[in-house]
Order: structure tokens, then C-alpha cells, then sequence
């Protein structure tokens, strides 16, 4: 079952119809293995594995079922390679984000989220955090010992939040992206929005249908006055904030596909806008000021 009809746009087509992966009773070497790869892949956010960094110990004691998968996920989550990819050099809210991305399958839901998991991570330490995410009720209910976790923020579902849904957009990147290698680097992508209780717009990950997805400025860089236009009001006084992604900038060097916002006008929204999609563009939004 599709997890939505844009999923070709939004990325997610992987996922649509995929099933979770699942370590059974009867499972073969080569399923073992699959369970190994799905549990990295999960956990460290398709970030590039090399065989020197793999879990030797860990990943022996599951092929010789004396560990379940829950087991080995709780090793992977709580191992120096781990931290060394997701929370030594990260902050807290994205460190807290990346773990119920990757443990649970979700965003988080609210402040109170992210408050309880900081509290915890302060009074008890790492281990007891990840823990709390292995052991809690959601966990054994959607993975119970042998399943490997998978992102659930993309469905519907009984007990999970709407606003999940966007929300999963601004940690998930694109099939092929990695956790590391996001443009935001190692800053939450999230901190505002849950301390506004708000809930974002889906943004699509680039290149998902060959377009590019806007992302605002993380230094709050006030928009351009005009498209090589009039920085004027115009003659009806109506102003309206164009964001653009995906803009070629004609200079040398070239520097292609870049996210920017424009204060047109009203009187000349219809030209700027023709300019920005012959130049290849795509206009991520317009909205009046």
C-alpha cells in the first residue's frame, strides 16, 4: 500500500511498499544478514559503514541467536560508532531527534518530548536514554524483539500524531541522503517548531523529482527587494515574498541551485516569476506581505 500518492515527489517511494524487515524463527544466513544491513542502514542513518567499524562481537552473537534483534540494536545504539557518527559532535535536540528517527521510526511529537529525553540523558546518562527508547511500550508494540526498526512516520497509524507526518520530512532527506551529509549539518532541524508547538510545511528532498526543495536561511538573511526589479511598493502597494529553489546564478564560478527569496511588487509577480522558471527554477511558495 503506498504511503501517499506523491510519493515519487516526496522521496518515499522505498518505503511504499516494502515490508519491515523481520528476523523469523526458520530465517536463513543470507536473512540474518539482511537483518544486520537493515539494523546499520536504520541506525546509522545510511551514513557509510566500513567493514573495520562494524560490530564483529554483537553481529556473531545474533547470527547465533543468542541475542534477538532488539538486543542488537541496543549494542549498535549504544556503541562508540554510534556516538561517534550521531552525539559527540552534535547537539542535544538533533542528538534527541536522530534517536526517534532512528529508534522509533518518528519525529518527535512536542517540547515535552525532547525536555523528558534531556532530563534523562542529565540524571541517568547515555545508556539509560537509549534504554527508555528500547524498552518503552511504542518500541515493543510496532517492533517487538525481532523486527528492525523502520520509518513509521511516513504512515498513518493508530497513536501517531499528524503533525508527525511533516515533521518526518525535516529529518528524512531523500533514500539515498545521509543523516551526516544534510546541508544543516549537525544543528536541530526541529528546536523551533516544537518550542512553537507549530507544525511545518512538507518539503521534499532535493532532487527527489529532479526539482530542489527550499530551505530558509539558518541565519535569517532578509530576502533580496525584488528579481532585478522595482524595490518599490508599485502602484497598488501590494508587496509578496517569493521563495525560489533550485536558481541558477549566471556568474563565474557557476554556482547552481541555490535557495533564495525575492520582495516583488504585485505589478510585476506575473514577469518575475516567468524570469525565475526560464532560468530553471521552481517557485517553492508566494506569499503576501
Amino acid at each position: 500500500m503506498a504511503i501517499t500518492t506523491a510519493a515519487s515527489r516526496l522521496g518515499t517511494s522505498a518505503f511504499s511498499n516494502a515490508n519491515p524487515v523481520e528476523l523469523r524463527p526458520n530465517a536463513s544466513r543470507e536473512d540474518v544478514e539482511a537483518v544486520i544491513r537493515a539494523v546499520y542502514r536504520q541506525l546509522l542513518g545510511n551514513d557509510y559503514l566500513m567493514k573495520s567499524e562494524r560490530l564483529t562481537s554483537a553481529e556473531s552473537l545474533l547470527r547465533d541467536r543468542k541475542i534477538t534483534v532488539q538486543d542488537f540494536v541496543r549494542q549498535v545504539a549504544k556503541s562508540e560508532l554510534y556516538k561517534s557518527k550521531f552525539f559527540y559532535n552534535s547537539f542535544q535536540t538533533r542528538v534527541i531527534e536522530l534517536n526517534y528517527k532512528h529508534l522509533l521510526g518518528r519525529a518527535p511529537y512536542d517540547e515535552a518530548e525532547v525536555i523528558y529525553h534531556l532530563d534523562l540523558y542529565e540524571t541517568k546518562g547515555y545508556d539509560a536514554d537509549i534504554d527508555s527508547y528500547i524498552d518503552s511500550p511504542e518500541y515493543q508494540g510496532n517492533f517487538g524483539e525481532n523486527i528492525v526498526p523502520y520509518y513509521r512516520g511516513f504512515e498513518t497509524q493508530t497513536g501517531q500524531k499528524t503533525v508527525g507526518f511533516s515533521r518526518m520530512f525535516q529529518l528524512y532527506r531523500g533514500y539515498a541522503n545521509s543523516d551526516r551529509a544534510q546541508l544543516k549539518g549537525t544543528s536541530s532541524r526541529l528546536a523551533s517548531e516544537l518550542a512553537q508547538n507549530g507544525a511545518s510545511t512538507v518539503i521534499n528532498p532535493s532532487s527527489s523529482n529532479g526539482s530542489f526543495a527550499y530551505l530558509p536561511s539558518l541565519r535569517g538573511v532578509t530576502p533580496s527587494s525584488g528579481f532585478g526589479g522595482s524595490a518599490t511598493f508599485g502602484k497598488s502597494g501590494r508587496l509578496y515574498r517569493v521563495e525560489v529553489a533550485g536558481l541558477n546564478q549566471p556568474r563565474y564560478p557557476n554556482v547552481r541551485r541555490i535557495n533564495q527569496a525575492f520582495i516583488v511588487p504585485y505589478e510585476e509577480l506575473s514577469t518575475q516569476m516567468q524570469r525565475v522558471l526560464r532560468q530553471g527554477a521552481k517557485i517553492a511558495s508566494v506569499t503576501p506581505l
